[in-house]
């Protein structure tokens, strides 16, 4: 169970279809600029779409602007499918726009730990499992705290610190630093690789992103 003060949860639910809701409408004329973008430098589809697990690992589809190359190839990696557009597009954070619709639909919260991989599933300790206690965030203590250049180890830790300690004034706090982070750019991928590498299960100290 989280640490959340009393009445939070569904104020907080109210706050992020209220947020999610008015920036749709107000960033339409941005989500539509980025579509054709996407539309003309990567082709079709324009959006990603990938099953993710959401609260109590319950799954759900994930919506993003596509940054990458088809996997036409099995043999191509992350590095030959992120073009430089895509590479300008993650850089921005925009590719993330969509995921307020996740939001608005109740899949993702404004703040929380960052919906990963399915199939990191079976691969999670008890404890870092935990992260699924509470709906996963756009942003959340990871992406201020150094996004992909962590080690997977810190990762968890700061997600099982947000379930411990979440509250309107950590939100808060989390959501500016996200203003600062983006406009840095900070943590976008991790040390010699394009996107960050993947979870493996089993011990986590020491390892990369």
């Amino acid at each position: 169970m989280t640490g959340a003060p009393l009445g939070y949860l569904p104020v907080k639910r109210m706050l992020d279809v209220a947020a999610s809701g008015l920036g749709l409408v107000v960033l339409s004329p941005v989500l539509l600029a980025v579509a054709v973008a996407v539309r003309a430098n990567l082709g079709r589809p324009v959006l990603f779409v990938q099953n993710r697990p959401g609260l109590h690992g319950r799954i759900f589809r994930l919506y993003k602007f596509r940054s990458m190359m088809p996997a036409c190839d099995e043999l191509l990696g992350d590095e030959d499918r992120l073009t430089p557009f895509g590479r300008k597009l993650r850089s921005t954070s925009l590719d993330e726009l969509p995921t307020l619709v996740n939001v608005l639909r109740g899949d993702m919260s404004l703040v929380g730990p960052r919906p990963l991989l399915v199939s990191y599933l079976a691969r999670y300790s008890p404890e870092q499992a935990r992260r699924h206690e509470v709906r996963p965030g756009v942003t959340g203590l990871v992406q201020v705290g150094g996004r992909n250049a962590l080690s997977w180890a810190d990762k968890f830790a700061l997600d099982v610190e947000y379930v411990e300690h979440c509250s309107f004034g950590l939100d808060v706090r989390i959501l500016a630093r996200t203003l600062r982070a983006v406009i840095r750019r900070e943590g976008i991928t991790s040390a010699g690789h394009p996107t960050a590498l993947e979870f493996q299960g089993g011990s986590t100290k020491g390892a990369q992103p």
